[in-house]
């Protein structure tokens, strides 16, 4: 058995990781007896203080329906949602928020934009995916597809867990319609090259549909910069609440695109014999949102912005490196997806251990992970595996955390050697 180094909460980055997991009070508990390891970040993030003191304090001083109201408490709540909106739209770099649609998360506004998308389709037109997509961004285009005769074809992925661009380049043919790819794997970590994929589709006039659900908790995109048509992401990922997400879309394909649920807020005038939509964004935004939900993602992303965001970054690939030298120290353990630029997220097996075991196991000595199919099944496909045990870490992990998952797994192995 190989001893680990006890590490500390300073981040080599010099960052102080202990005062920042202050911020996060969910921390500080003990599970089954043993202080909290929590490594299920890929699946939803923990919130800082500053998010659960913004949807608190909306509740208590500015609670009321937005942009109805003419009193003093609808425009206190109407300024804090479309506050967030600003702040979003600030986050991704869009030129308007008429371009920022509040969504109950990736999966709606995915479903959103296939919705919006099906009048363009015809019999024989093709929807490229990859085969390291999350259910989100397959179901809803193979939905689409049975409504209009197209067809989703799927490219291929490396034995590394990277994309494989050959298979892109052949893939991309004269009857793509649209390209809809992951920004992060959530399974394997894999970071893509989306500028390059997102090039190349448009110049073949290719609509691009991107899943920033993983990318954002460690990188601030840049939607201009990627000039993608359409980005989603949820807003529990990226530390914030549950329930509430964002789609951001190029305004003349958000304009072009019917809407997809109908009632109060989307509407311009109704009668009986005619109605007419509202503005972007309100034309995707049908009946009350979730406003708290958006004034607390505003603070998730201020706090953000509030840090260090390149040293979060640095200090989070540092969490990485240390769990890639720690693998080889648990016998029979292999890391699914070796990718060359990934975010902090190990999939692995060990050699005669269920995933499920593993995860009750780590969870008796207080270490939350994520195990199963990780709602990629077509990836388990490819890798003849039914699931996998993952960590994922965020940048309120310490070194000791990496090293104390790798002392259980030993323990664990031990056991059933």
């Amino acid at each position: 058995m190989t001893t680990l180094s006890v590490a500390s909460n300073q981040s080599p980055t010099g960052l102080d990781i202990h005062a920042i997991r202050q911020d996060f009070p969910i921390l500080a508990q003990q599970v089954n007896g043993k202080p909290l390891v929590y490594l299920d970040n890929g699946a939803s993030a923990q919130k800082p203080v500053a998010v659960l003191d913004a949807m608190e304090r909306y509740y208590r001083e500015m609670h009321s329906n937005v942009h109805r109201g003419a009193h003093t408490l609808g425009d206190r709540a109407t300024v804090a949602f479309e506050g967030a909106r600003e702040t979003v739209r600030a986050f991704l770099n869009a030129a308007s928020t008429r371009q920022i649609i509040w969504t109950r998360g990736t999966t709606e506004a995915i479903n959103l934009v296939a919705n919006g998308l099906a009048p363009r389709l015809r019999a024989g037109d093709e929807i490229l995916v990859s085969r390291m997509e999350h259910h989100a961004n397959i179901v809803p285009w193979q939905m689409l597809a049975e409504r209009t005769g197209a067809k989703v074809v799927p490219f291929g992925i490396t034995p590394e867990g990277e994309l494989d661009l050959e298979s892109f380049d052949q893939l991309l043919g004269e009857r793509t319609r649209i390209l809809a790819v992951t920004h992060v794997s959530n399974a394997l970590g894999t970071v893509n090259p989306i500028r390059e994929l997102v090039a190349k589709a448009k110049a073949a006039g290719v609509i691009t549909v991107v899943d920033g659900a993983q990318a954002v908790p460690h990188y601030q995109p840049d939607v201009q910069a990627l000039d993608c048509d359409f980005y989603a992401f949820s807003s529990h990922k990226l530390f914030g609440p549950t329930g509430i997400g964002v789609l951001y879309g190029k305004e003349d394909l958000l304009n072009e695109m019917p809407p997809w649920q109908g009632g109060g807020e989307m509407i311009e005038r109704v009668s009986f014999e005619r109605t007419t939509w509202n503005v972007l964004p309100y034309k995707f935004e049908a009946g009350t949102p979730a406003i708290a939900e958006a004034v607390g993602l505003g603070a998730a992303i201020d706090y953000l912005s509030s840090l260090d965001r390149p040293a979060l970054e640095a200090a989070e690939a540092d969490l990485l490196t240390r769990a890639n030298q720690l693998v080889e120290t648990v016998p029979g353990m292999s890391v699914i997806g070796t990718a060359r630029n990934k975010v902090p997220v190990i999939s692995f097996k060990i050699e005669g251990l269920h995933p499920s075991d593993i995860g009750t196991l780590l969870d008796q000595q207080g270490i939350a992970i994520r195990t199963g199919h990780h709602c990629a099944m077509p990836l388990m496909d490819f890798y003849g595996v039914p699931g996998t045990a993952r960590a994922s870490f965020a940048f309120y992990n310490t070194q000791d955390e990496v090293d104390q998952l790798f002392t259980a797994l030993q323990k664990i192995q031990r056991l059933f050697a």
